[in-house]
């Protein structure tokens, strides 16, 4: 008999509903794009307006809000390569190899005699020693400092070149270190952009490596290229600095290892500081918005990791009463005088913040400091004008296919044909559905799968239909001849979609930007296309052959 249990028809009317909920907030997307803005803000920094609580109000707050992120070439945005100067990191390292290279010849100072650091080109690290004769000794005490690192041969190479010249000890990186490093750089930098855009609220960027050293960066919704620029290319590199003295001359002289920085706070005011900094920002691992419980005003705190932790407080353990200097972006936010060891690897930085810089500081610090420069070698913005063109376009072919569609079914197999054309319109219900579940992004190739999912959603109905027409012929009755139907067409129909769907995961998997879009709106499309033929379909026919009782029916 043609029969579906209770259960199951419960479980396909539940995945509809839900899947047709989530995909409701589509249907009034500024609506709730305007109230998700508005409740991430008020998250965000704890304070409301009048403005903010009129766009929460748009939508209630109990119904689904998730919405299809809309791609670049939709919805309009902002688009930049830039090219990261991987060389500067060379110069920082040799700067942070400094320290180590001369404990490593203090401990050899009976050969080398006094050692002095002296201006290099960038990149290299000299250190002229007052014996020649020892020169030797101290290559080999330098060399001491190189570790491994493992090429892609699989053959270790020492990360350090370390030679001598007379009396100078010249240190670079080696080949396979500088490789490793641009690698490491290029990867950091990607990911710190990523976290950087991601953490500002806006919506399912593309941010890709392209080449040795440029990154790619897409980013929907931004008004300007500028705007975008100004978000990326704050450095927000946080250090710690000992403090060699204060001054009001912006021309004050500085040791060739000193640097002069001004104050954030005070104008005129400015610190000569060590160049080599005790901790930076590397070393944290969190960072939030905050007040200061003293003055009430905003602030940021900020945490060390145990290494960070470990070197902070050795240096405030031995430098109790003096200043040290809090530096962001070679600006000194504070500089405070070590009253006691901190040992617990956090602290705070104040200064005249509000509250919406305190927070956005506190999302830079948290996703890091670039670690080289960017230069920005292609810039554009795409206008909302475009991209409405581009949605207008696609639903217009998106209409047209779905009206051929239907006519098809309907002249092809009569009532039936209109049980399938019902599970149709359910069927781009569920794609939306499970779009906005996921946080997917709608690109223009993403709306040719879904063009192209239409067209072929009705691929299963029409094997069902025919099968069910050639067991008219031979079952006995028409609920026997719907039940053989649906039960010989089966393996068909999933033979045919599991083929297509395997292209789609390979075009996901191998693919990238357009390619992966068209990939998962296919392979959404068919198994929402799969799940509404099977079952949705199958609940319509049962469900209206259980009323009407007809002796005989027509496909």
């Amino acid at each position: 008999m043609l029969q579906i249990p209770l259960w199951n028809r419960l479980m396909i009317v539940v995945v509809v509903l839900a899947g047709l909920s989530l995909a409701m907030p589509n249907l009034f997307y500024d609506r709730v794009e305007r109230h998700n803005d508005a409740v991430a803000a008020i998250e965000a920094t704890g304070a409301s307006t009048e403005a903010l609580e009129a766009d929460r109000a748009l939508w209630p707050d109990f119904l689904p809000s998730t919405l299809v992120n809309l791609g670049l070439d939709l919805r309009g945005g902002a688009h930049l390569l830039a090219e990261v100067q991987v060389a500067d990191v060379y110069e920082a390292r040799m700067d942070g190899l400094w320290p180590d290279v001369r404990d490593a010849l203090r401990d050899v100072r009976d050969q080398v005699g006094t050692i002095r650091r002296q201006d290099a080109p960038a990149g290299e690290l000299h250190v002229r020693i007052s014996e020649p004769a020892g020169i030797a000794a101290a290559v080999a005490a330098v060399r001491e400092l190189a570790t491994p690192v493992v090429g892609l041969t699989g053959i270790a190479a020492p990360t350090l070149e370390v030679r001598g010249e007379t009396d100078t000890v010249i240190v670079t990186l080696s080949e396979a270190e500088r490789q490793a490093t641009d690698d490491r750089t290029m990867q950091q930098s990607v990911e710190i952009v990523r976290r950087r855009v991601d953490e500002a609220g806006t919506r399912e960027p593309t941010i890709q490596r392209q080449g040795a050293d440029r990154i790619l960066i897409q980013v929907p919704g931004i008004g300007s290229a500028q705007e975008l620029k100004d978000l990326i290319g704050t450095t927000a590199r946080l250090t710690f600095h000992p403090v060699v003295r204060r001054t009001t001359d912006p021309e004050a002289r500085v040791d060739a290892r000193e640097i002069l920085l001004p104050s954030m706070d005070e104008p005129g005011a400015f610190y000569v500081l060590e160049q080599t900094p005790v901790v930076t920002g590397d070393d944290l691992v969190d960072s939030q918005p905050a007040f200061d419980q003293q003055t009430g005003q905003p602030a940021v705190t900020f945490r060390f990791n145990p290494s960070g932790a470990r070197d902070f407080g050795d240096y405030t353990a031995a430098n109790i009463g003096a200043p040290f200097a809090i530096v962001l972006d070679n600006e000194v936010v504070s500089a405070p005088v070590i009253r006691s060891a901190i040992t617990g690897g956090s602290g705070q930085i104040t200064g005249n913040f509000t509250v919406a810089e305190s927070t956005e500081l506190a999302v830079l610090l948290r996703a890091g400091a670039l670690p080289a420069e960017m230069v920005f070698l292609e810039e554009r913005t795409i206008g909302p004008e475009l991209g409405a063109d581009s949605i207008q376009a696609g639903e217009i072919a998106a209409l047209v296919a779905f009206a051929a569609v239907l006519v098809f079914m309907v002249l092809s197999y009569g009532l039936f044909g209109v049980f399938a054309s019902v599970a149709l319109v359910l069927n781009v219900g569920l794609i939306f559905g499970v779009l906005s579940l996921i946080g997917a992004t709608l690109t223009l190739p993403g709306i040719a799968g879904i063009v192209l999912t239409i067209g072929m959603a009705v691929d299963a109905n029409v094997l069902v239909f025919e099968r069910i027409r050639e067991e008219l012929k031979t079952a006995k009755g028409p609920a026997r001849a719907i039940e053989l139907g649906y039960s010989r067409a089966l393996s068909a129909i999933v033979d045919a979609n599991l083929t297509t769907f395997l292209i789609a995961v390979i075009l996901f998997v191998l693919g990238s930007g357009p390619v992966r879009g068209f990939s998962v709106t296919l392979g959404i499309g068919i198994i929402t296309s799969v799940f509404t033929a099977i079952y949705v379909t199958r609940l319509i026919i049962v469900t209206w052959f259980d009323r009407a009782r007809p002796k005989t029916i027509e496909v």
